[in-house]
């Protein structure tokens, strides 16, 4: 008999499993569950994008585009971050298509670090980067960002981490599981600390139309003396509520990003042909798009701030991405059970904020890209499973 176990690289098996998804398999076979789990808007792409990719189907576009993908689309993606994050156009060889964000994240973390090198990662985050860094050989160093800093990157913590093996920050604002933003000024102060290294940074921004309040998103790229060291991940799968078509897109440095298209040529080969069409459509006539569904999330995320501090769950003033972080401290339980133990008795799933990392222990992870009658229901059973405690 074989033992696979014995031919599994040891690197895949140093990877724990997402505590996402270890999560969710505990939502089978339950009825009535309200999952505030799932990252996912709930709106449907709209119609003209859908269109465009049907469109592009009854056309027969359905071989290869190039490598780097459409050269329409990448000509898009320069006009849409000029016009919507005032960031300097790039060039066409400055940017790569990939398959969602997710393919951008990796192409660009095993294109700059070697085994050994650091990967500064700020905490609670997304649950790629650290095995991401560990399958290349390289070493995730994570830095506790903290509620009282309302989960945002301290110049100082970030001086503190950095060694001489550093290699690349990532920078995933806004923040998925917290809601955390960086203001310009708080980058300003992360490029001083970065002055006089060579330390890259990747910027996720894949959440960028979701800030919201009395400022605006600023990007890494639109700072001078940042731009020449970051790459810039963006996606469609967030703000045009475009999850299935599986696309994304990074921005960067031409050699950086020539590195990454050869492992993604090789890969890959190329983005969906048909996503790529309709993302074309979205980039060039979907604003009005974009801040319909800002601005429905905008009302869930004020509701739902209000009432998760009424029934004493404390919640900071999330400004970004649809994601609230509440702290449990106070019922005495680890954020694991809780999160079961709301499950099994009201049937409201919210994800352990342990899976984001050890910083985010004592809080649990709310999506609010649901209705706000979901919501409302959510609230009462949530309420209700308090006052058990």
């Amino acid at each position: 008999m074989i033992d696979y176990d014995k031919l599994l690289t040891d690197s895949i098996k140093s990877v724990k499993p997402s505590g996402i998804r270890k999560f969710f398999d505990l939502l089978q076979g339950m009825d009535d569950v309200i999952s505030l789990s799932v990252g996912q808007p709930d709106f449907d792409t709209p119609w003209h994008i859908r269109k465009a990719g049907i469109d592009s189907l009854n056309d027969g576009k359905t071989y290869y585009t190039s490598n780097a993908g459409l050269d329409e689309l990448r000509g898009e993606i320069s006009n849409y971050l000029f016009r919507r994050f005032n960031i300097p156009k790039y060039e066409k060889k400055e940017i790569l298509i990939t398959v969602g964000g997710s393919e951008a994240i990796d192409l660009c973390i095993r294109s700059l670090v070697n085994p050994g090198e650091e990967v500064i990662v700020p905490e609670p985050s997304f649950v790629c980067y650290s095995p991401l860094a560990s399958l290349t050989g390289g070493v995730a160093v994570p830095i506790c960002t903290k509620a009282e800093d309302e989960f945002r990157l301290t110049a100082d913590a970030l001086k503190a981490a950095i060694t001489p093996k550093t290699k690349l920050l990532v920078l995933p604002f806004p923040n998925n599981p917290t809601g955390a933003i960086m203001q310009r000024e708080d980058l300003e102060a992360i490029a001083d600390v970065l002055d006089g290294t060579d330390i890259m940074v990747l910027s996720d921004e894949i959440y960028a139309e979701l800030t919201y309040g009395d400022v605006s998103h600023c990007s890494c790229a639109a700072i001078e003396r940042l731009r020449e060291r970051t790459v810039l991940v963006g996606g469609f799968s967030k703000a045009y509520a475009m999850t299935g078509w599986r696309l994304g897109y990074a921005c960067g440095p031409a050699p950086v990003i020539a590195a990454m298209l050869k492992l993604h040529q090789f890969a890959i080969m190329c983005a969906p042909t048909t996503s790529q069409y309709a993302a074309v459509k979205a980039m060039r006539d979907g604003d009005g798009d974009v801040d319909m569904m800002f601005e429905e999330y905008d009302r869930r995320r004020k509701m739902l701030i209000h009432e998760l501090n009424r029934i004493g769950m404390p919640c900071f003033d999330a400004k970004g991405a649809f994601y609230l972080f509440p702290s449990i401290q106070k019922f005495g339980l680890s954020s694991e059970e809780f999160a079961e133990r709301l499950l099994n008795a009201e049937h409201v799933a919210v994800v352990p904020g342990s899976a984001f990392g050890e910083s985010g222990e004592g809080f649990v992870r709310i999506c609010y890209a649901h209705s706000l009658a979901k919501l409302t229901e959510a609230v009462i059973r949530i309420e209700r499973f308090l006052k058990t405690l």
